[in-house]
């Protein structure tokens, strides 16, 4: 174990360059849009890097082969980034201007903006692979890519707070409740992106050329069918 833990370290850093590079492309699209575009639909981001220990813990829980191909093809989150837009029609806006770059491959879609978990979780999921150069070569690095609103967001961290405390054993009507507030903040998100949209439309010029997503229209759609197993 102490071999694997060393090695497992050096393995780590390819997934540490995938979330560099992953986050580039999002500082990039955020300067772009705060010098260039009235509005900048990324409002923060997060990542993480899964630790050795939650890696090992995951090999034996789910008894997988200690390899590092395995945990390459077994283990898809080990590289996370989070983005937290503004609206939801942002969400999607980012996911289509990240993924549509030549060098990101999507592996996976999961939309749970558009059918959500019965928890009441809301989130744009999708496993991306990136490829990073290292000093040996190209190397492919699968990064697990979240996008959610503000009110999503907020919503996540009560949950995964409320699941910590109880260690994963939640009282039934504390549950309900969490699913009746995941229904209001998904409520919420239509009314302000209606409201911000009704903003424009007053600031718009009259030629017209503004252009607006509904809220709940993805662009992802008919994107699955496309995406690899």
């Amino acid at each position: 174990m102490a071999k694997l833990r060393e090695e497992l370290s050096r393995f780590l850093m390819r997934y540490k360059f995938g979330i560099d590079e992953v986050l580039t492309k999002i500082t990039i699209l955020q300067e772009e849009f705060l010098h260039l575009h009235e509005h900048n639909p990324i409002e923060h981001v997060n990542s993480r890097l899964k630790s050795p220990e939650s890696i090992i813990g995951k090999i034996e829980r789910k008894s997988l082969d200690p390899s590092f191909d395995s945990i390459r093809r077994s283990i898809t989150d080990i590289a996370g980034v989070r983005i937290t837009c503004s609206f939801i029609a942002d969400a999607y806006r980012v996911f289509d201007l990240l993924t549509q770059q030549s060098d990101i491959r999507v592996l996976e879609v999961k939309d749970y903006i558009k059918d959500p978990k019965p928890n009441g979780y809301r989130s744009l999921h999708a496993i991306i692979e990136i490829p990073v150069f290292m000093s040996d070569g190209v190397v492919p690095v699968t990064v697990e890519l979240q996008i959610r609103t503000i009110a999503m967001d907020f919503w996540a961290s009560l949950e995964h707070k409320i699941y910590y405390k109880y260690d994963g054993q939640v009282p039934s009507a504390l549950l309900g409740n969490l699913t009746e507030t995941a229904d209001i903040a998904a409520n919420l998100d239509l009314r302000m992106e209606r409201l911000h949209h009704e903003v424009l439309a007053l600031n718009s010029d009259p030629s017209g050329q503004e252009t607006r997503d509904r809220p709940g229209d993805p662009k992802l759609k008919g994107i699955g069918s496309s995406v690899p197993g």
